[in-house]
């Protein structure tokens, strides 16, 4: 069974910081590129960040780019978004997502992504 857990969410003023991280078990991590997606409120999913297998290549939405980093320990079966100068329009579920496939014309599709976390919140104040 595959499980992808995220924590990390919560409620910080605008110029904060969160860290998100997503535990994955019952896949071959290393062997995954990892995503993190979000979907505010009366808005439709979108994506934010993604990490190749190996961690070198990394993608991010143009809004956050600057502002996020995504990363990933192998050995620990664990993605991290760290989160910096937040602002309210980040404020969404945001979501953790695997997929075994390497097509890159794909990597910004919630539709390559075969494993879902369950997402948590992340609320930023003005």
């Amino acid at each position: 069974q595959v499980l992808l857990v995220e924590s990390g969410g919560g409620l910080v003023q605008a110029g904060g910081s969160l860290r998100l991280s997503c535990a994955a078990s019952g896949i071959t991590f290393r062997s995954y590129t990892m995503a993190w997606f979000r979907q505010a409120a009366g808005k439709e999913r979108e994506f934010v960040a993604a990490i190749r297998r190996n961690g070198g290549y990394t993608y991010f939405e143009d809004s956050v780019k600057g502002r996020f980093t995504i990363s990933r320990d192998n050995a620990k079966n664990t993605v991290y978004l760290q989160m910096n100068s937040l602002i309210p329009e980040d404020t969404a579920v945001y979501y953790c997502a695997a997929t075994s496939t390497e097509i890159l014309s794909n990597i910004r599709n919630a539709a390559a992504y075969a494993h879902w976390g369950q997402g948590t919140q992340v609320t930023v104040s003005s």
